[in-house]
């Protein structure tokens, strides 16, 4: 039986580990490494979806949790699933909500079963499991469907770490079971074993010999120092199969960007371009600009004078300034706009340095540029 989702690997760059791929998909094909923003609730904050597809997003990504409290997975499937709920023609991924209900604290208790806890938003208790999740993600009809995992936190003693990869590795397999629709959705696996080389080996035999279209990598920027996440990413890159998709979970600046890529990851998300973007500050390409700053009151320069986007066309940094100033919607619209445009644009010209296997030049060029991080 055809996956729905598959991966073609085009040329892996010959001073580093990184590749260029494709992810088919049933809504359209994924040129890879790619970054995917995220509409956590059907939506990406301060974003229409037009403007979205506009700046070249390929993919984005949203919330199982979120859309189970609400407005409810029966409703998004009544709409005729994510995609025409929301007005999107191409390709989804969503993630299981396990890390949102393994983030609520005392608000959650962790069994075989699942995962019980109390809504955020009412108070109200309900059971997660790998079969609801699984259950969700299918009403919702994302393309890509994540496993419902337990993620692990940082700073974990080794037996809870094993503990809860092999749960993780159990929890898939419900997951598997449970999902027959391969034709129409695709399942990726999810990779645990905290900070310990051997216990992500593990994990990634187990998860692996499920053979699934795509893996991804949990459990990391969960609050390590940057050098031991890259030194825990190095290794655990080699422990996936070549011909399939590799996720990184829950990263996106530009460092973290380049570093996965070196180290062969395909995918990408993280809520960081719409967050900061909502607080006035902006990616641009000599570093991070604070719109805050009273140095820009009088500045009618563009944002970034090396981007194209939307944004810098048309605005200074003064009126940006302004915008923030006032409490105006439209300086989330406009700074979430550049924001995303200059991580998608730096994640093409990365395809095409990776093509003229001119990587490692590309990623210095952008360091000295960009400053420190």
């Amino acid at each position: 039986m055809k996956h729905a989702v598959t991966y073609e690997l085009i040329k892996t760059d010959s001073k580093s580990k990184a590749r260029r791929g494709r992810v088919h998909t049933p809504h359209g094909t994924i040129e890879t490494p790619v970054f995917m923003p995220v509409g956590t609730a059907a939506t990406v904050k301060a974003m229409r979806p037009e403007e979205v597809k506009e700046m070249g997003a390929q993919i984005i990504l949203s919330n199982t949790y979120h859309l189970y409290l609400r407005p409810g997975h029966e409703i998004v499937k009544a709409a005729g699933g994510l995609h025409k709920f929301m007005n999107w023609d191409r390709a989804i991924l969503t993630d299981s909500g396990g890390f949102q209900v393994f983030s609520l604290g005392d608000l959650r208790k962790i069994t075989e079963e699942g995962v019980e806890f109390r809504s955020h938003i009412d108070g109200s208790k309900h059971m997660l499991s790998p079969e609801k999740s699984m259950e969700i993600q299918n009403a919702l009809g994302s393309d890509i469907m994540m496993a419902f995992d337990e993620c692990a936190p940082y700073p974990a003693d080794r037996a809870y770490v094993k503990n809860s990869l092999e749960r993780t590795t159990r929890w898939l397999q419900r997951c598997k079971d449970y999902h027959k629709d391969i034709e129409r959705q695709s399942l990726f696996g999810i990779m645990q074993g905290g900070m310990y080389q051997d216990l992500r080996y593990e994990s990634a035999q187990q998860i692996v010999e499920m053979d699934l279209p795509g893996y991804a990598i949990g459990g990391l920027s969960v609050g390590e120092p940057k050098p031991l996440m890259l030194e825990v990413l190095d290794y655990c890159v080699d422990y996936l199969p070549k011909e399939k998709a590799r996720y990184l979970m829950g990263v996106g600046s530009p460092d973290y960007l380049f570093e996965g890529v070196e180290r062969g990851v395909d995918m990408f998300d993280c809520v960081l371009p719409t967050r900061i973007a909502r607080h006035g500050m902006a990616m641009t390409s000599h570093g991070r600009l604070n719109i805050k700053n009273a140095k820009f009151e009088k500045d009618f320069t563009t944002l970034d004078s090396e981007c194209d986007c939307y944004t810098c066309r048309n605005y200074s940094r003064a009126y940006l300034r302004h915008l923030y100033k006032a409490d105006e919607i439209l300086s989330s619209m406009l700074l979430s706009n550049h924001n995303l445009h200059f991580l998608v644009n730096m994640m093409g010209n990365i395809r095409k340095a990776i093509e003229e296997d001119r990587f490692l030049e590309y990623k210095k060029e952008f360091y000295d540029k960009y400053g420190r991080f």
